[in-house]
């Protein structure tokens, strides 16, 4: 075995007996992969290594790591399990292989013990592999807890208490030599059934009806029921120990016997290689506008013969590309239609089925597609609650800033947001455990795995061609393959989480323009590359703008900023003008530039989007804008400045026309008034039965009064066909500009970790030495103190004493305990000679601790010294300190 691994013999070349001295044979980088692996080893940091293995060696702890084993290392711990302990390595790998043997398994078996044993769950040389104690209890095999081998009890659980004449009857059954000594009629029995040659003898003895029964049980469960009168298959088999009796009416296999019937295998299926990948078949899963490219691999065709389904990359990034845009705009458009004030909060959290339903067809897609881009947006950090009495959704301040940056960008902060957070939108619409219905924003959705799943599953499309999109079978049994702890069904759906999140993921990255027609973009890739490299591997700069902000990253990471870069050339650039037309329509051939975009909409009514977005003017448009401030004149200005096509006459009177009865009403507050130097338009607004529910009666020639509100007066003329303006106090004109309502500034919502963050170099580097440094001063050699003499005063003998107590403290690695002077003596002692010395120290808290120091100075109460357990100089108050003890050696 290397260094490093945990196999080395210990001190002195005995082999380890224990975990904790098998991590003492580990080098510091063996110890902060383990601790990189568990991260939950570091809450808080183990005082030593015996800590440390029993902090490995609890159930929770064991439970995590097992979950995050891939199929073939978990069912090399599973073999272990069921087999002696300690097994070498050559009874673990014949249960792997078999008898027939597998290259495969072979090529694959020292990676996985090597994993094992690297995260601790495994330790002892390859002569002596022994599992962590509560790994094996939650592997092997009972009658509670079945093992995933399908093996079950051995011969010696199996017969545990079954009394000496049973076992003689079954001695006598298989033609074994009688003996009246359990044990060894249970290591006879054993025996027999783990030799080939004579179990093989034994079962050609055996009825076909009771070879039946062993075929039903060899593979798991090895449990069945009997009854009072079993049939004679049963009894022959019974007879012989081959059935042995785990309750009354319940008969087991015996793991020996199970065995050969295996060949000798503990898996009937394992899995050594995971499975590939595989690329789509042409048509599978495609829409009718997608076309795919047919091209066939080295060997002609795929497995199953058809043709992969393949486009040319530059059609996958441009869809993706396009795709990536409309992302954009439905972001900006649920922003805008929650711009005054969205939806109310639920009382338990969350938006409601009927606001989810409005915004749905506000965006014009489906209930779960607004769910997922509500999400989104929340999740970026650009919607949030505003915190008021009567509790809104509403766009952040961060929402301004972010539809400054350039287009590149903001779907870069998108697709970060989305690789990264935790909430799920999929749940929406689904129940807890409680019953109750999870709701859009509600505070259930946040679910641990799915950062690390969606980046899974785009690592697993980067490892397809470019242009390739993957089989969602294949790609499944690739997850369950790599987390099968994580809770695969038994029918092999795709209804666990995992497997759910994996096909949320590659529905949501095709919205979200990451995928295109099922493959992944390039810019997608950069996404996905680690910082400092593009994806070729080579190193990026951020020199050329490409379209991006010039003043720096927008709050993006290296990695978004390459997506950034990479996205830019592939997005259209924003357009400044329109198509007129003669049937009051405006055609944008592209996306438009804000300013012209946000006017447009205000002036016109939005009839279709897509490639091209069609507005549509209509009187209530055009007055829209009026209300907004514009003029006729702005108007005209405007649609001649910024389209391509001349003015048509029908929108230039459209806009005339609405314009001359602009305003000619006036509404006020009485409650509401309306005033006219047209006394003909007042007494036809007094004539109309439509102004009965308004309440109106004439104060002057030019006045009317209303009980309504200004606003139900303003709707009221307009429905009857007028086009009243709405006036100020001061009799002016009153502009109608949308308000936006803002939230206070929020921060996005932080993402619940599956379990403790991976932790960083500079931890595992500080946490390593603070765990050699507190192993050193619990295992270090105290220098032995010699007996005191028989005729020795009392004061000699008292002072001795003291001191072996101190060394035998030390010894059964306590605290050592001396008295304050002998304290100061030893500190000064050690001062003056430059040795180190072991203390027990109680600081302020009321906490205990082992150190080693090597004092420098002594004075004024204090000890300053070199702390070998911190790695640094410190001082120490001399009353805080408990006793002190020589070492037999200087560690430094």
């Amino acid at each position: 075995m290397s260094e490093g691994t945990g196999g080395t013999p210990g001190p002195g070349g005995t082999p380890p007996r224990t975990l904790a001295e098998a991590l003492r044979t580990r080098g510091d980088d063996a110890l902060a992969a383990l601790l990189r692996a568990r991260p939950d080893l570091l809450n808080p940091v183990p005082g030593d290594l015996t800590q440390l293995a029993t902090r490995a060696g609890t159930r929770a702890s064991v439970v995590r790591a097992l979950e995050r084993l891939d199929r073939f290392t978990l069912q090399t711990a599973e073999a272990l399990a069921v087999a002696p302990e300690p097994a070498p390595y050559d009874t673990l790998r014949a249960l792997l292989t078999g008898d027939e043997g597998d290259e495969r398994i072979e090529a694959a078996l020292p990676a996985a013990v090597a994993a094992l044993r690297d995260q601790a769950l495994l330790w002892g040389g390859d002569d002596r592999l022994r599992l962590v104690r509560t790994a094996r209890e939650l592997l092997a095999p009972s009658a509670t807890h079945p093992s995933p081998t399908g093996l079950g009890p051995t011969v010696t659980e199996a017969t545990a208490g079954m009394s000496p004449g049973r076992l003689q009857e079954i001695l006598t059954a298989t033609g074994l030599p009688s003996t009246h000594d359990p044990v060894s009629a249970v290591a006879a029995l054993t025996a027999l059934f783990t030799d080939r040659t004579r179990m093989a003898a034994l079962l050609d003895t055996a009825p076909m009806d009771a070879l039946s029964v062993l075929d039903r049980l060899v593979w798991g469960p090895p449990y069945g029921e009997v009854t009072s009168s079993p049939t004679p298959p049963v009894r022959w088999l019974r007879d012989r120990g081959l059935l042995l009796p785990a309750t009354t009416r319940t008969v087991v296999l015996p793991r020996e016997a199970a065995l050969h019937l295996r060949a000798g295998r503990a898996h009937r299926r394992p899995e050594p290689v995971a499975p590939a990948v595989a690329p789509r078949a042409e048509g599978a899963g495609a829409g009718s506008a997608t076309r795919f490219q047919a091209v066939r691999p080295e060997s002609g065709r795929p497995e199953d013969g058809r043709p992969q389904a393949v486009a040319r990359p530059q059609v996958v990034d441009s869809t993706a590309a396009g795709q990536a845009y409309t992302a954009l705009a439905t972001v900006e458009e649920l922003a805008k239609d929650w711009n005054e004030g969205g939806p109310n909060v639920l009382r338990a959290g969350g938006l409601s089925v009927r606001d989810l339903k409005r915004t749905a067809t506000a965006l014009d897609v489906t209930e779960p597609v607004a769910a997922f881009w509500v999400e989104l947006t929340y999740a970026a950090g650009l919607l949030a609650t505003d915190g008021e009495t009567e509790e809104r959704y509403a766009p952040t301040p961060g929402y301004d800033d972010w539809q400054e940056l350039p287009a590149p960008e903001r779907w870069a902060r998108l697709a970060t947001a989305w690789l990264t957070a935790t909430r799920t939108a999929g749940l929406v619409g689904s129940q807890d455990s409680k019953g109750r219905t999870l709701a859009v924003l509600g505070p259930d959705l946040d679910r641990g795995p799915a950062p690390e799943v969606r980046r899974r599953v785009l690592e697993l499309l980067a490892t397809l061609p470019e242009g390739t999109a993957p089989d969602p079978e294949s790609l499944l049994a690739r997850l369950r393959w790599e987390r099968p702890l994580r809770g695969a069904s038994a029918a092999g759906r795709p209804d666990d989480l995992r497997g759910r999140l994996a096909a949320w993921t590659l529905n949501e990255a095709e919205l979200l323009g990451i995928t295109g027609r099922g493959a992944l973009s390039s810019h997608a890739r950069a996404l996905l590359t680690p910082d400092g490299k593009d994806e070729r591997g080579e190193t990026t700069g951020t020199s050329g703008t490409g379209g991006l902000s010039p003043s720096g990253t927008g709050g993006l990471s290296p990695a978004g900023l390459r997506a950034a870069h990479a996205l830019a050339p592939l997005l259209p650039e924003p357009l400044d003008h329109v198509l007129l037309q003669a049937d009051l329509t405006a055609v944008a051939p592209g996306p438009l530039l804000r300013h012209l975009a946000e006017l447009l909409s205000v002036a016109a009514d939005v009839e279709s989007k897509g490639g091209a977005t069609v507005y549509r003017f209509t009187p209530g448009s055009v007055r829209r804008a009026l209300d907004a401030g514009q003029s006729a004149s702005d108007l005209h200005e405007f649609l001649k400045n910024h389209s391509r096509t001349p003015v048509p006459q029908p929108l230039a009177y459209l806009i005339d026309d609405v314009a001359r009865k602009h305003g000619h009403l006036r509404v006020g507050v009485a409650s509401a008034y309306v005033r006219c130097d047209d006394e003909a338009v007042l007494d036809e607004i007094l004539a109309d039965k439509r102004s009965q529910s308004l309440r109106l009666r004439r104060l002057a020639p030019t006045v009317l009064a209303a009980h309504a509100d200004a606003a139900t007066l303003l709707e009221g003329l307009r429905a009857m066909g007028f086009a009243p303006a709405a006036e100020s106090p001061d009799g002016d004109v009153m502009i109608t500009r949308a308000h936006a309502h803002r939230t206070p500034p929020r921060a996005a919502p932080a993402p619940v970790p599956d379990g403790p963050p991976t932790p960083d170099g500079t931890l595992l580097s500080a946490a390593v030495r603070a765990i050699r440094a507190g192993d050193m001063a619990a295992t270090v050699v105290r220098r032995p103190v010699p007996e005191p003499m028989a005729s020795g005063s009392a004061t000699l003998s008292a002072a001795a004493a003291m001191s072996g107590s101190a060394s035998a403290a030390g010894a059964n690695g306590a605290l050592p305990r001396t008295t304050s002077a002998e304290t100061l003596a030893t500190v000064q002692a050690a001062a003056m000679t430059g040795s180190a010395v072991w203390i027990g120290y109680v600081n302020a808290d009321g906490a205990a601790s082992q150190r080693v120091i090597a004092p420098v100075r002594v004075e004024g109460g204090f000890v300053t010294a070199y702390d070998h357990t911190a790695d640094e100089v410190r001082t120490y108050p001399l009353h805080r300190i408990t006793g002190v003890a020589e070492l037999a050696d200087d560690p430094a």
